[in-house]
């Protein structure tokens, strides 16, 4: 089984815990906002459909980060033609960790299902990441 599903908007890293001054801590606004994006738009491209328990899982993100406002003709043309890729932040990690995180309990029961993945960062007109799930078959 395979699932697809695109969210669009700027790739967005998990933000790291912050505490209160009591001492409590939270998710920052900007990783919950994010999170809850990609869990309805999972939900609205692929349904309810859920992996199994025990299925081992391939996930394959693809981020297009907006060309930059600022560049010439020739190096939007190179961004827009994958010759010049996104050496900037977030980090494919970061990018990777929200994500997985975000499909807990909605995509599969625990990321820990996830033993291959694969996140590549190009420039595009569109900011987005496209995320495809399969189930590895043993």
């Amino acid at each position: 089984m395979v699932v697809k599903f695109i969210v669009l908007g700027t790739p967005t890293a998990k933000g790291r815990p912050r505490m209160t001054r009591q001492g409590h801590t939270y998710t920052p606004q900007k990783t919950v906002m994010y999170e809850n994006l990609v869990r309805l738009e999972y939900q609205r491209q692929c349904g309810s459909f859920q992996f199994d328990r025990d299925a081992l899982l391939d996930v394959r993100m693809i981020a297009y980060y907006p060309i930059p406002k600022s560049v010439s003709q020739k190096e939007r043309q190179m961004m827009a033609d994958h010759r010049i890729r996104p050496m900037k932040r977030p980090d494919v990690d970061n990018v990777c960790k929200s994500i997985l995180d975000s499909l807990n309990q909605i995509a599969y029961h625990d990321d820990a299902q996830v033993v291959d993945c694969q996140v590549r960062k190009f420039y595009g007109d569109t900011p987005k990441v496209v995320v495809t799930i399969e189930e590895i078959k043993q």
